[in-house]
């Protein structure tokens, strides 16, 4: 029987959630094949990373939905995603998935603009005179 494992990821303001079946390595992101989803070969890369490092390429189907932010950002969401679902099917990948960091979130984000200044911290050249 196949087992179905879950994965949420985030980054910036992309979410993916990841759903991870045993199969020939067919990928799916909103209803497109990967390699219309993604681009470039940098951002395949990327989503590929998990399995490179679990040594387990071409054994698991993906569906994903992605939305928010860019592709880049969504491709870190589904990489972080998949990571996690690869945890939840296999505990004993935890250790090296840990390792490379893909258990970890970016947290980062866009910082607001404030007033009186013209971007987030950038504000109007002083001028003496």
């Amino acid at each position: 029987m196949n087992k179905i494992a879950y994965g949420t990821g985030r980054r910036k303001t992309s979410v993916a959630r990841v759903t991870l079946l045993e199969g020939d390595g067919v990928f799916t992101f909103n209803g497109k094949s990967f390699e219309h989803y993604f681009p470039t070969e940098s951002m395949r890369t990327r989503v590929n990373q998990p399995f490179v490092i679990s040594n387990l390429e071409n054994k698991f189907d993906i569906s994903a939905n992605v939305k928010g932010s860019g592709l880049s950002a969504q491709a870190e969401a589904v990489r972080l995603g998949i990571a996690r679902a690869l945890v939840e099917h296999d505990q004993s990948l935890r250790n090296d998935l840990k390792k490379a960091g893909l258990l970890t979130r970016d947290s980062r984000k866009v910082e607001r603009k404030k007033y009186g200044l013209k971007k987030a911290r950038r504000a109007e050249q002083f001028t003496k005179r």
